[in-house]
């Protein structure tokens, strides 16, 4: 069987910016087998497989080691492609996921997606963790993740977890780690984080969408507004211009293309 695989920056401005999907455009299902095997050999942190169903497209998002129920920058990916390459011409794409329907709008040079939004309620301060992360964040919350918050940019920049013990401790909760903090006075950001998920076969993730609808509702109530400019200061960083609307949360980027090829399986 042969398809065609797009690489995309997702949540970039240009190439080598934000996080990297394939996205693989397919007439029919593979083994999910064969699929796992596509995404562990392309080694990045998503690739998403799309086949046409109903009026839109069912869904699927696997990392090098599993597949997961939702991924943001790899559902822009397949935005993008679908829009930029395949020719979609209406306004809108709807996805079929794991998570339900997922809408996808362009707004200008923007993609703008509509998530369900997924706040995170206070949760006891996980000790080992924390010395795993090799600091103490001033609030600890969880939704279908963990979230550590703390004072300042700066905290969120210079942290470097040991992610061994990250992986051995948060495998069994089958959970993600988000970091965060207010963003720098002046710095157009209304919040920073970071992600850690090395019990999905990633240490650090470079631009994640769906944590996003966490940190939207998190940081919406915390700094009473709506309307947020996130930035994710990894290695690449990335830019996610976000609405909270309540039961759902709007996440807007760009893509860039990086690469197109054949692949044979």
């Amino acid at each position: 069987m042969k398809a065609v695989l797009y690489q995309i920056d997702a949540f970039a401005d240009r190439v080598f910016e934000g996080n990297p999907a394939a996205v693989v455009p397919l007439d029919s299902w593979p083994a999910d087998a064969v699929m796992q095997a596509i995404a562990a050999e392309n080694n990045l942190a998503e690739t998403a497989f799309f086949v046409p169903e109903g009026e839109g497209y069912r869904l699927r998002w696997f990392t090098p080691a599993v597949e997961v129920p939702l991924c943001g920058h790899a559902t822009l990916a397949s935005a993008h492609v679908l829009f930029a390459h395949l020719g979609h011409a209406a306004p809108e794409i709807h996805f079929e996921t794991k998570s339900g329907r997922l809408t996808i709008a362009r707004e200008g040079d923007l993609l703008s997606m509509n998530f369900p939004a997924n706040p995170a309620k206070p949760y006891p301060a996980p000790a080992e963790i924390a010395a795993a992360l090799g600091a103490s964040p001033r609030v600890w919350a969880k939704s279908t993740y963990l979230l550590a918050v703390f004072d300042s940019a700066a905290e969120v920049k210079a942290l470097a977890p040991d992610t061994g013990a990250l992986k051995r401790l948060l495998t069994p909760l089958d959970l993600l780690l988000i970091v965060t903090a207010p963003g720098d006075e002046g710095s157009g950001f209304d919040f920073v984080s970071r992600v850690f998920a090395p019990a999905h076969g990633i240490d650090e993730d470079p631009v994640t969408g769906a944590v996003h609808c966490t940190l939207v509702p998190y940081w919406s109530k915390k700094l009473g507004k709506s309307d947020l400019v996130a930035r994710q200061v990894s290695a690449r960083g990335g830019t996610l211009r976000c609405t909270d609307a309540g039961e759902r949360t709007i996440i807007r980027g760009r893509c860039a293309d990086y690469m197109k090829a054949e692949i044979s399986f």
